[in-house]
């Protein structure tokens, strides 16, 4: 039994326990008895409905869109809960009795008195990084920080190491960016080419190349840590491939493999990960934004990999011409 749980039947216990011992609740009467505990319950799930209703129509207004089914499916009210709104409007209906009267009114205030001090104590107190924020963080200070701009000793920066790529290889990179691959379900593959669809060669595929030159840095209290950015060429049917540099976001992909072990993320279970998907991607464009040393140096791509129809390889290619309408032309002048 778990500890929800164990909870739970302690609080039944103690309902039964003091239901039984009172003198003012009269038991014989099992249809006003029945009337009451549905009307209550209608009373209690109806305010839990319309808090969570609040929560969603703040959410719809903070991301500008509507929420999508599987928002809805998350909600902590679930189908069940909706079953007994029904079945006791049904019965209170069935019996003639009105299913909204005064005390509803009451306890609506009752239970926006009571939920107020935690609203007090979350503004007295200082505010908690969410996970998103606080990955996005972790990934600009302890990463990009780190491959982007020039430490004005042994490395020159993102932009130099790619020439440098180019000039070696003989290739060019129509959009000299450093593209992130930022996926829905948070998983990150060892190689971007496992989004490849298989079977289908009327569709672009990436292919791994070799790694920009490797970035060496002493950082907290590691000597000569190793930064590697890997190449990567995208192949199209019937036209020459496309080179640029791009991973997946790490720290999600921590996130993912921690969410997977249910041992030791049960206190995690309830995450929304769309939520942190949306605070990393803001959090980190911003940012980006703000960095004079980052700024046009890095390009978040997201990826629903639930979506069987969608191709990185695709989406990739996209965000290129939209970046650089006239790609093509310059893969062209390099050949």
């Amino acid at each position: 039994m778990d500890r929800n749980t164990y909870i739970y039947f302690m609080q039944v216990l103690f309902v039964a326990s003091i239901t039984f011992a009172s003198q003012s609740l009269d038991l014989r009467n099992k249809q006003t008895l029945a009337i009451n505990i549905a009307r209550f319950v209608l009373y209690v799930l109806s305010v839990r409905g319309f808090s969570e209703a609040c929560a969603v129509l703040y959410d719809c207004i903070h991301r500008q869109r509507l929420p999508d089914v599987q928002v809805l499916q998350r909600a902590p009210l679930h189908r069940h809960h909706v079953m007994m709104v029904l079945g006791a409007a049904a019965l209170l209906l069935t019996h003639e009795q009105p299913i909204i009267d005064e005390r509803f009114i009451f306890i609506l205030i009752a239970t926006l008195i009571a939920k107020y001090p935690e609203i007090d104590r979350k503004l007295d107190k200082k505010k908690t990084v969410n996970y998103g924020v606080g990955m996005a963080c972790s990934y600009f200070e302890g990463y990009l920080v780190h491959v982007l701009p020039s430490d004005g000793a042994k490395f020159f920066g993102f932009l130099e190491n790619i020439k440098i790529y180019e000039n070696r290889e003989g290739v060019v990179f129509p959009v000299k960016k450093l593209f992130v691959v930022v996926t829905k379900s948070l998983f990150s593959p060892p190689a971007l080419v496992e989004f490849n669809k298989t079977g289908r060669d009327d569709l672009p595929k990436l292919e791994a190349c070799s790694s920009l030159t490797e970035i060496e840095k002493d950082v907290a209290g590691v000597k000569n840590r190793i930064y590697r950015s890997t190449a990567y060429k995208i192949y199209r049917p019937s036209a020459p491939p496309v080179c640029l540099c791009t991973e997946g976001g790490t720290p999600l992909n921590t996130l993912y493999r921690v969410l997977k072990n249910s041992e030791l993320s049960e206190e995690l279970a309830g995450i929304n990960r769309e939520e942190i998907v949306h605070d990393f991607l803001t959090t980190l464009r911003k940012l980006i934004t703000k960095s004079p040393e980052c700024r046009g140096k890095c390009e978040l791509v997201y990826f629903d990999d639930s979506n069987r129809d969608l191709n990185l390889a695709d989406v990739l290619l996209d965000r290129i011409r939209e970046l650089e309408p006239k790609f093509e032309e310059i893969i062209a002048r390099r050949r």
